[in-house]
């Protein structure tokens, strides 16, 4: 293994900008709003801020449809704003990482335009067009977010190929003239002062340019066949490319997201030697609780423990020594963790929210913290449907309720409740004023109405909250080296109620343990005599009686 990076010792906090804050009363968060809450970015003890996308986008997928790289959301501010905003994080010492969406455009991006104006364009092979084969789709490859992954232009008598949806054509990163062009403006963004690059659905961006037909595909049950164009043959190829023309110049921070990679994948993209990326994020503990009747994320399932450990451990175990683990609960396109693997009822949330933080961040790799995870943010329950913004869940609405019939609309309601990503997607919730201090306006998406029960403000007021003990288990990152270093060891994986490991160096260890139930257990674990608790989110410590929701971490010398 090679010696400690930075960003290994790093803790990263994910802000999706048009949810974090509003500066001027549009409804809708902004750059400025980012710059005015950098001190409690700063107080909370992160080093690495993620933006989720704010480049010129139509917003047919919230940002993740851009149609100009080098350009602001008008909505999120101006370049300048951009450039200020690097310029005061720096100066709080803080780093900025970026969004990059490279797997597809927008069909608004001038590229596309170009792109779709004839077959002899110089810009056609920039994306994917085929023929029609008997008058269909060029294969039987289905959109992540439902339906076919192919949509006619009837300009030029083709198919483009969209693996999202139909506004987000995918490039053709076969052509080296479009490699060069997302080069290019990545190199432009470092000499802005970005920090580091998250890529989204990177593993996606080679395809087998044969485009065989996807065996697993059932549009009777919402199907995908991202699986199908995932870590493709030239992947590698293409990635080490990028390394040597734009990762490698500065000393950044890089995160592919890998949807369908195992470690023997994540190894090949993020091997200490591989010189392609630093860490992935993979999505393997992210499906455990995914529907046992085929629809995927759609399911209001209980996860159990046992998955939860044997995922996480694998992960652990596989990567130590040879690669680099991203440690994530949650992100914009994932439920909120507290509901989801925790307890959000008002006697539980906070004992649940310290658990699950515990049990994160004392493993190897680097802990990415989204928005509102820090003070305990639940996830949302709107009335109705049409209250919902989020492309995915709408088509899922259409798509599995309207159109087949396969699910209740009460049913797919509570499938919605558990599983939307509008769930992550609600409003920052800063104080108990009105529009939880987000806005002044009307917000984009509606606030979670338990705002005054659930705010930075009432958090930081609290000595005992869920924000200061994530300050301090970002504290203990920094501080204790074993966190970075030592081994991961599972103890007791057949416990489906108590999850509970070790990290291990030559002369000390950490044992970490955790109740993921409501009740009290009794457990027969052996604290050494001299062991330090480190952190606890109880007052007292009662031994091996573990009661609800307890977590906590002792050291000791060896």
């Amino acid at each position: 293994m090679m010696a400690n990076k930075w960003w290994q010792e790093a803790v990263v906090y994910q802000v999706y900008p048009r949810s974090f804050q509003d500066s001027d009363g549009d409804g809708m968060g902004d750059i400025p709003g980012i710059i005015q809450r950098l001190p409690y970015l700063k107080k909370l003890g992160v080093d690495v801020i993620w933006l989720s996308p704010v480049y010129k986008s139509p917003n047919a997928d919230n940002g993740y449809d851009i149609s100009d790289y080098q350009a602001i959301q008008p909505a999120f501010g101006t370049m300048a704003d951009m450039k200020q905003l690097f310029a005061k994080a720096h100066e709080l010492g803080l780093k900025i990482m970026m969004d990059l969406v490279v797997n597809h455009t927008s069909d608004e991006h001038e590229w596309f335009q170009q792109s779709r104006q004839s077959k002899d364009n110089p810009y056609r092979d920039f994306y994917i067009w085929r023929d029609p084969v008997d008058g269909h789709e060029p294969n039987n490859w289905a959109s992540d977010f439902g339906g076919p992954a192919w949509a006619f232009d009837e300009q030029t008598g083709q198919y483009y190929l969209h693996i999202f949806s139909k506004k987000q054509p995918d490039l053709n990163w076969e052509n080296p003239k479009l490699r060069q062009a997302i080069y290019d403006m990545m190199n432009w963004w470092l000499e802005q002062g970005v920090d580091g690059f998250r890529m989204d659905v990177i593993n996606l961006i080679s395809k087998a340019m044969q485009f065989p037909d996807d065996p697993s595909v059932d549009f009777g049950k919402h199907s995908s066949s991202m699986e199908m164009v995932a870590n493709g043959p030239r992947v590698h190829k293409f990635l080490r490319e990028m390394n040597e023309q734009v990762l490698s110049k500065a000393d950044i921070i890089t995160v592919g997201e890998t949807p369908g990679v195992t470690p023997a994948d994540a190894i090949k993209y993020t091997g200490f030697d591989a010189h392609e990326l630093q860490m992935v994020f993979q999505f393997e503990h992210t499906v455990i609780d995914d529907s046992k009747d085929g629809l995927g994320k759609w399911s209001d399932e209980r996860f159990a423990l046992t998955d939860l450990k044997r995922v996480l451990s694998k992960w652990q175990v596989e990567l130590d020594g040879k690669a680099w683990n991203s440690l994530y609960w949650n992100n914009h396109d994932r439920p909120r963790v507290v509901s989801r693997f925790g307890d959000d009822r008002p006697e539980y949330r906070e004992l649940s929210a310290k658990m699950l933080g515990t049990v994160l961040h004392f493993m190897q790799g680097t802990p990415y913290i989204y928005q509102g995870e820090e003070i305990g943010m639940t996830n949302i329950a709107y009335d109705k449907i049409t209250d919902y913004q989020d492309i995915d869940t709408l088509n899922a609405y259409q798509d599995l309720v309207v159109d087949q019939k396969l699910v209740s609309p009460e049913q797919m309601m509570t499938y919605v409740y558990h599983s939307s990503r509008d769930n992550a997607r609600t409003p920052m919730q800063w104080d108990a004023t009105t529009q939880a201090g987000f806005t002044t306006g009307t917000p984009w998406l509606k606030v979670n109405e338990n705002y005054p029960q659930i705010n930075v403000a009432k958090a930081v007021d609290d000595s005992n909250s869920i924000s200061y003990y994530y300050q301090r288990l970002i504290a203990l990152r920094h501080e204790l080296s074993i966190m970075t270093t030592g081994h991961y060891e599972l103890l007791e994986p057949d416990d489906t109620e108590v999850y509970e490991y070790k990290r291990v160096t030559d002369d000390e260890e950490l044992l970490v343990i955790a109740n993921f139930t409501n009740h009290n257990v009794q457990r027969d674990f052996v604290v050494p005599a001299g062991a330090t608790q480190v952190i606890s989110n109880y007052e007292d410590d009662a031994g091996n009686m573990l009661r609800p929701y307890e977590a906590k971490v002792y050291q000791y010398r060896k």
